[in-house]
């Protein structure tokens, strides 16, 4: 799961993702695109919408996407037409770029990128949830 910063987004779908598995399974991970939070754990509001549906998200950590999650990971799901790009940039190859997929290109929202609700207010967030966990569900659903 990449998004921009990896605080508010994709912290927030790794961690809905990784609720509709077996850990011992499944191994799912977030990354951002760039580097300004590397380190940190995610927005305070992403934990809070996170627990509020009884999925911990406190104890991750930001980390920047490399070139080696091409090697770790079979599907790179990206928020944005950005991250996607951004992404594809440090593919080696098709078959790296073949990996990655908008998010919301699993169901039929009527759009297909996630909103960043960093600078927005609870609601945002909330949104964002609703559609992360309707993309993961679709996702179990076709790996299970």
């Amino acid at each position: 799961m990449v998004c921009l910063g990896n605080i508010c987004r994709s912290p927030l779908a790794e961690g809905v993702l990784q609720s509709k598995f077996d850990p011992e399974k499944v191994f799912v991970d977030s990354a951002g695109t760039a580097g300004y939070h590397v380190g940190n754990p995610p927005d305070k509001r992403s934990i809070a919408v996170a627990s509020k549906y009884g999925i911990n998200i406190q104890n991750q950590k930001c980390r920047r996407f490399s070139r080696e999650d091409f090697i770790k990971f079979d599907h790179i799901y990206v928020m944005d037409r950005s991250n996607y790009s951004d992404v594809a940039s440090l593919a080696n190859n098709k078959t790296e770029v073949s990996k990655i997929k908008l998010l919301l290109s699993e169901v039929e929202l009527g759009f297909l990128e996630v909103p960043d609700p960093y600078y927005g207010g609870n609601d945002g967030f909330e949104n964002v949830y609703q559609m992360i966990d309707t993309a993961c569900e679709a996702i179990a659903k076709k790996l299970n």
